[in-house]
Protein backbone atom coordinates (compact mmCIF):
# COMPACT_ATOMS: atom_id res chain seq x y z
CA UNK A 1 0.00 0.00 0.00
CA UNK A 2 2.76 2.40 0.93
CA UNK A 3 4.55 1.61 -2.36
CA UNK A 4 1.39 2.43 -4.31
CA UNK A 5 1.08 5.82 -2.63
CA UNK A 6 4.77 6.58 -3.29
CA UNK A 7 4.38 5.69 -6.98
CA UNK A 8 1.29 7.88 -7.38
CA UNK A 9 2.99 10.89 -5.81
CA UNK A 10 6.23 10.25 -7.70
CA UNK A 11 4.32 10.31 -11.01
CA UNK A 12 2.68 13.61 -10.06
CA UNK A 13 6.06 15.07 -9.07
CA UNK A 14 7.63 13.94 -12.36
CA UNK A 15 4.76 15.43 -14.37
CA UNK A 16 5.02 18.72 -12.46
CA UNK A 17 8.79 18.81 -12.98
CA UNK A 18 8.46 18.15 -16.72
CA UNK A 19 5.85 20.91 -17.01
CA UNK A 20 8.06 23.28 -15.02
CA UNK A 21 11.06 22.55 -17.27
CA UNK A 22 8.92 23.14 -20.38
CA UNK A 23 7.65 26.48 -19.04
CA UNK A 24 11.20 27.46 -18.03
CA UNK A 25 12.56 26.68 -21.50
CA UNK A 26 9.75 28.71 -23.03
CA UNK A 27 10.43 31.60 -20.62
CA UNK A 28 14.13 31.62 -21.47
CA UNK A 29 13.31 31.77 -25.17
CA UNK A 30 10.97 34.68 -24.52
CA UNK A 31 13.66 36.39 -22.41
CA UNK A 32 16.24 36.04 -25.19
CA UNK A 33 13.73 37.20 -27.79
CA UNK A 34 12.88 40.24 -25.65
CA UNK A 35 16.57 41.22 -25.75
CA UNK A 36 16.61 40.74 -29.52
CA UNK A 37 13.53 42.95 -29.89
CA UNK A 38 14.96 45.63 -27.63
CA UNK A 39 18.15 45.65 -29.70
CA UNK A 40 16.16 45.96 -32.93
CA UNK A 41 14.13 48.85 -31.48
CA UNK A 42 16.90 50.80 -29.71
CA UNK A 43 17.84 52.95 -32.71
CA UNK A 44 14.23 53.99 -33.26
CA UNK A 45 13.96 52.06 -36.53
CA UNK A 46 12.49 48.57 -36.34
CA UNK A 47 12.71 47.29 -39.88
CA UNK A 48 11.17 44.26 -41.55
CA UNK A 49 14.67 42.89 -42.10
CA UNK A 50 15.33 43.06 -38.34
CA UNK A 51 12.09 41.21 -37.62
CA UNK A 52 12.97 38.61 -40.25
CA UNK A 53 16.41 38.18 -38.66
CA UNK A 54 14.88 37.67 -35.20
CA UNK A 55 12.41 35.09 -36.50
CA UNK A 56 15.24 33.38 -38.38
CA UNK A 57 17.38 33.32 -35.22
CA UNK A 58 14.54 31.79 -33.20
CA UNK A 59 13.93 29.15 -35.85
CA UNK A 60 17.62 28.24 -36.17
CA UNK A 61 18.76 28.49 -32.55
CA UNK A 62 15.72 26.91 -30.91
CA UNK A 63 14.61 24.62 -33.74
CA UNK A 64 11.17 26.24 -33.99
CA UNK A 65 8.62 26.41 -36.75
CA UNK A 66 7.91 29.80 -38.32
CA UNK A 67 4.56 30.01 -36.51
CA UNK A 68 6.07 29.20 -33.11
CA UNK A 69 8.90 31.70 -33.66
CA UNK A 70 6.37 34.42 -34.50
CA UNK A 71 4.29 33.48 -31.43
CA UNK A 72 7.36 33.80 -29.18
CA UNK A 73 8.19 37.14 -30.80
CA UNK A 74 4.68 38.41 -30.07
CA UNK A 75 4.79 37.18 -26.46
CA UNK A 76 8.24 38.67 -25.92
CA UNK A 77 7.06 41.98 -27.35
CA UNK A 78 4.13 42.01 -24.94
CA UNK A 79 6.35 41.17 -21.95
CA UNK A 80 8.89 43.78 -23.02
CA UNK A 81 6.20 46.47 -23.11
CA UNK A 82 5.05 45.48 -19.60
CA UNK A 83 8.54 45.34 -18.08
CA UNK A 84 10.27 48.18 -16.31
CA UNK A 85 13.77 47.15 -17.32
CA UNK A 86 15.79 44.39 -18.95
CA UNK A 87 17.07 42.86 -15.72
CA UNK A 88 14.25 40.32 -15.46
CA UNK A 89 15.11 38.99 -18.91
CA UNK A 90 18.87 38.86 -18.34
CA UNK A 91 18.31 37.33 -14.91
CA UNK A 92 16.28 34.51 -16.47
CA UNK A 93 19.09 33.90 -18.95
CA UNK A 94 21.75 34.03 -16.22
CA UNK A 95 19.89 31.40 -14.21
CA UNK A 96 19.46 29.01 -17.13
CA UNK A 97 22.31 29.51 -19.59
CA UNK A 98 25.97 28.59 -19.40
CA UNK A 99 28.61 31.18 -20.23
CA UNK A 100 28.89 29.75 -23.76
CA UNK A 101 25.13 30.07 -24.27
CA UNK A 102 25.19 33.65 -23.02
CA UNK A 103 28.06 34.43 -25.40
CA UNK A 104 25.90 32.99 -28.18
CA UNK A 105 23.08 35.36 -27.18
CA UNK A 106 25.52 38.28 -27.48
CA UNK A 107 26.62 37.04 -30.91
CA UNK A 108 22.98 36.99 -31.96
CA UNK A 109 22.52 40.52 -30.62
CA UNK A 110 25.47 41.62 -32.77
CA UNK A 111 23.84 39.95 -35.79
CA UNK A 112 20.71 42.03 -35.20
CA UNK A 113 22.81 45.19 -34.82
CA UNK A 114 24.48 44.61 -38.18
CA UNK A 115 21.35 43.69 -40.17
CA UNK A 116 21.37 47.25 -41.51
CA UNK A 117 25.16 47.21 -41.94
CA UNK A 118 25.96 49.86 -39.34
CA UNK A 119 26.41 50.28 -35.59
CA UNK A 120 24.87 53.35 -34.01
CA UNK A 121 25.72 54.68 -30.55
CA UNK A 122 22.44 53.47 -28.97
CA UNK A 123 23.04 49.93 -30.23
CA UNK A 124 26.62 49.99 -29.00
CA UNK A 125 25.51 51.20 -25.57
CA UNK A 126 22.77 48.56 -25.28
CA UNK A 127 24.90 45.60 -26.33
CA UNK A 128 27.55 46.62 -23.78
CA UNK A 129 24.91 47.01 -21.08
CA UNK A 130 23.41 43.61 -21.88
CA UNK A 131 26.83 41.97 -21.81
CA UNK A 132 27.38 43.40 -18.31
CA UNK A 133 23.93 42.22 -17.19
CA UNK A 134 24.77 38.77 -18.59
CA UNK A 135 28.02 38.86 -16.57
CA UNK A 136 30.27 38.65 -19.61
CA UNK A 137 33.63 40.37 -19.83
CA UNK A 138 34.42 43.09 -22.33
CA UNK A 139 36.81 40.65 -24.00
CA UNK A 140 33.99 38.14 -24.57
CA UNK A 141 31.81 40.93 -25.96
CA UNK A 142 34.46 42.00 -28.47
CA UNK A 143 35.29 38.41 -29.45
CA UNK A 144 31.58 37.80 -30.14
CA UNK A 145 31.43 40.98 -32.24
CA UNK A 146 34.46 39.98 -34.28
CA UNK A 147 33.04 36.50 -34.95
CA UNK A 148 29.85 38.07 -36.31
CA UNK A 149 31.73 40.61 -38.41
CA UNK A 150 33.89 37.87 -39.96
CA UNK A 151 31.02 35.51 -40.81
Amino acid sequence: MLDLIKRVFAKKDEAAQEESEEVQTHDVRIAACALFLEMANIDGEFSDSELEEIVSILKDEYNLSEEHAIEITQQASKELEESLDLWSFTNMINKNYSEEEKIRVVELLWRIVYVDGKLDSHEDYLVRKLARLLRLSHTKLIEAKLRVLHE
